[in-house]
C-alpha cells in the first residue's frame, strides 16, 4: 500500500531530500520525471512524497512556488533577515538600497540587524549609522540593533509556515547572529522519521530548522545580488517611499526623473525622502539600463 503525505523540503545531502511532514522527518528520492521536465526541488519546496509498506519514500511532485532566490536557491521565501554591519565592513547605505530594492522586487518582506554595533560603542560614527536607519523605520522597516532581543523575538515574528532566511554581504555577522538565534531558540536536530529510519542530521550547504511556527534557513545565498534582471521603468515601484508618494505625482507612471509635477521629486527637496536613497535609485537606472553589475560587486 502507498501512502501520500505534504511536507517542506528542509535539506539535501547526496542525492536525498529530508522533507519534514506532519508525521515526522523523512528521508526521500526524487523521481526521474523531474530530470525529464528539468526540474528539481530546492530547500523550501512544498512537496508530495509517496510512501510504500517497505518505508521507501519518493518525492513526486513540487507544489506551486511563490518564489525561488539565491545561489544556492532556497523556495518560497516570506522573509528576510537582512544583517548589515556597522564597521567591518563599514555600513554602506548603498548596499543596503541594493538589498532592499532586489528583495522588494521578488516580494520578500525585510527586517534589518545592524551587526557589530558593540565595536562602535558610544561613538559618533553610531550615532550616524542609527539616525540613517531612523529613516528606514520611517518607511516601514523593522531594525534591530540588539542580537539577544532579535534572538528573542524572531521565534514570535515568523508566523505558521513561514520561511525566513538571512542575507547579507560576507563578513557582516551571518553566521554568529544564526548561532545566536539557534542557540536562543533551544534548536534541536530532529531525527529521522521511523517511516524511513534513524539518525542525525548530517551539516549540509542549505538547510531549515524549525523556529517558532515556521522556518529560518540557514543558507550561504544572498550576500551578492544582480538588479539587471528589474524592469527599468519598474524599479520605481520597489522603493517603497516613492511608491507610496507616486499616486500623487501629475503623470501616471512617472519615473521620477525631470517629469512636471513629480510627487517624489518635491519630497527630495523637502528632504523628506533621503537624497542617497535618490541618488541609488539613479545609479540603479544605469545600473539596469548597460545590463551590467557594478564592477566593485563582482
Amino acid at each position: 500500500m502507498i501512502r501520500q503525505a505534504e511536507g517542506t523540503v528542509i535539506g539535501l545531502i547526496a542525492g536525498f531530500y529530508d522533507v519534514q511532514t506532519e508525521e515526522g522527518l523523512v528521508r526521500t528520492r526524487a523521481r526521474g520525471v523531474f530530470r525529464q521536465k528539468k526540474q528539481k526541488p530546492v530547500v523550501g519546496d512544498h512537496v508530495e512524497i509517496q510512501i510504500d509498506d517497505h518505508g521507501t519514500s519518493y518525492l513526486v511532485k513540487i507544489l506551486p512556488r511563490v518564489n525561488r532566490i539565491g545561489r544556492p536557491a532556497v523556495a518560497n521565501v516570506s522573509h528576510v533577515l537582512l544583517v548589515i554591519s556597522a564597521v567591518q565592513p563599514d555600513f554602506s547605505v548603498q548596499l543596503l538600497d541594493r538589498f532592499l530594492t532586489f528583495f522588494s522586487w521578488q516580494k520578500v518582506a525585510v527586517t534589518i540587524y545592524l551587526s557589530k554595533s558593540d565595536l562602535l560603542d558610544n561613538s559618533p560614527k553610531l550615532d550616524e549609522i542609527k539616525a540613517s536607519l531612523g529613516y528606514y523605520e520611517k518607511i516601514g522597516y523593522s531594525v534591530f540593533y540588539n542580537a539577544n532581543d532579535l534572538g528573542k523575538e524572531i521565534p514570535n515574528l515568523i508566523s505558521e509556515g513561514q520561511i525566513w532566511t538571512l542575507a547579507g554581504q560576507s563578513g557582516a555577522g551571518k553566521s554568529t547572529l544564526l548561532n545566536k538565534i539557534k542557540e536562543d531558540a533551544n534548536q534541536e536536530t530532529g531525527e529521522i522519521s521511523q517511516v524511513l529510519n534513524r539518525g542525525k542530521h548530517t551539516t549540509r550547504q542549505v538547510k531549515l530548522f524549525k523556529l517558532g511556527s515556521g522556518f529560518l534557513a540557514d543558507t550561504p545565498g544572498f550576500s551578492a545580488i544582480d538588479l539587471t534582471p528589474i524592469k527599468l521603468n519598474q524599479l520605481k515601484d520597489y522603493f517603497v517611499e516613492f511608491n507610496k508618494a507616486s499616486q500623487y505625482c501629475k503623470f501616471r507612471g512617472c519615473q521620477h526623473l525631470k517629469e512636471p509635477g513629480c510627487e517624489v521629486k518635491k519630497l527630495l527637496e523637502e528632504k523628506e525622502i533621503l537624497n542617497s536613497r535618490y541618488e541609488d535609485y539613479l545609479a540603479m537606472r544605469t545600473e539596469i539600463s548597460e545590463g551590467r553589475m557594478p564592477e566593485y560587486l563582482k
